[in-house]
This record gives structure tokens, sequence and C-alpha cells, in this order.
């Protein structure tokens, strides 16, 4: 897969610690699952992430396709870049689940997917990949309120919910990915001169993590 970033060495791993940071402090300063083992699996060649078409893991094709359509709903196509799909998040999401997570976590994130699809039948009588873009919407919506409610008042001893898990895992696989960088984000290729001072204007898009 050709699309993801590679980067290498010790600017490497400062990049995407400061891309998870990013993307931590969208989701409300949050601690992603995974932990170092999900930096340290960023820091791999992104061209080894599996195809589409190909299981990853525990992680069949249809699963794969199901996690695209979930981080093109929460990402989608806009006028700047390219959504979550055309950015392969789907396969990264199946592939940091199977590489960092626990094994009470990946079982975990996998009964949200269950969880998730039958909600979609019992809220719109359809499977989510035939569900439109509102009722998708909808039911996410739903998820998103239920877990930062969740969030908020767990326990330390409590495990992550479940739409908390896909949602991060969206984010990052998204902004770390080529067209999260450099369309949905401004991107410099490092090194270049030093800037103190960047004029900016309101609605720009902000700078990728390393630019």
């Amino acid at each position: 897969m050709t699309d993801f970033l590679r980067w290498s060495g010790a600017d490497a791993a400062i990049a995407r610690r400061e891309a998870i940071r990013r993307v931590g402090v969208l989701l409300g300063g949050a601690t992603f699952v995974g932990g170092i083992s999900l930096l340290e699996a960023c820091a791999g060649d992104r061209a080894s992430v599996p195809a589409r078409e190909a299981p990853i893991g525990t992680f069949s094709p249809n699963d794969v396709a199901f996690l695209d359509d979930v981080a093109d709903t929460i990402l989608p196509d806009t006028e700047r870049s390219p959504g979550a799909r055309a950015a392969h998040t789907g396969p990264f999401m199946a592939l940091m689940v199977t590489d960092t997570y626990t094994a009470d976590d990946q079982q975990r994130f996998r009964d949200g997917m269950t969880t998730l699809a039958d909600r979609c039948q019992r809220m719109h009588g359809v499977d989510f990949a035939q569900a439109t873009t509102e009722q998708r919407l909808a039911l996410l919506r739903a998820c998103d309120q239920e877990q930062y409610d969740y969030m908020r008042s767990k326990s330390a001893d409590q495990p992550t919910h479940w739409f908390r898990m896909m949602k991060e895992l969206a984010l990052l696989g998204f902004f770390t990915s080529e067209i999260g960088c450099t369309q949905a984000q401004r991107y410099r290729e490092s090194p270049g001169p030093y800037q103190a001072c960047v004029p900016y204007t309101a609605g720009e898009t902000s700078w990728a993590a390393h630019a």
C-alpha cells in the first residue's frame, strides 16, 4: 500500500508520537489503546499493510470493508481532500488491532463491530453497508455520545469503550496517511528552513504533525 507516509529513524518516532498526541487532543486528551505497541507498529513500513482483499489477522475482507465504511462515515470526502476510505484506513485499523491490542482489547473491538452491525439493523432495518449516509451518521452519533458518557464516568480499572477504539484508530489512520498529511493538512518535506512565525488565516488547515 503506497499511499501511507514512510518515515525512518529518530525523526520518524518523534513524528508519529506527535501525530498520536495530536489525535489524542482531538479525542479530549485520550491515551490510546495499545500504548507504546501502537507507536512501534506505526513505525513500521506502511507499505506492508495488506490490501483490502486479503485477511488481516482474524479480520476478513468483509470486516475490513466494514471498518472502511465506519471510518469513511467519520471522515468522508470533502472539497479539500478524499476521505478515510481513500486513505485505506480500514486495513490500517485491522492491522493495528491485530498487532498492538491485547487479546481482551481485540475481543472487545470485535464485539463492538458486532454491536454496531446489530444496532444498525435494529435502528434502520438494513446492514451498515446498505445504510444511507444520514442513517450511518445517526447511528455513529448515538454510539459516540454513549462512549463519551462512559469514558467520562468510568473508573481506572474499567476498559475503554469499543467505539472509542474505533474512533481513535480511524482518526490516527487517516491523519498519519499521505492523504491526511498532504491534503487534509498542510505538509512540507523536512528538513526545511526554520520559521519562527508563520502567518495564519482563520479557516486554514492545520500543519501536519511533522511539517
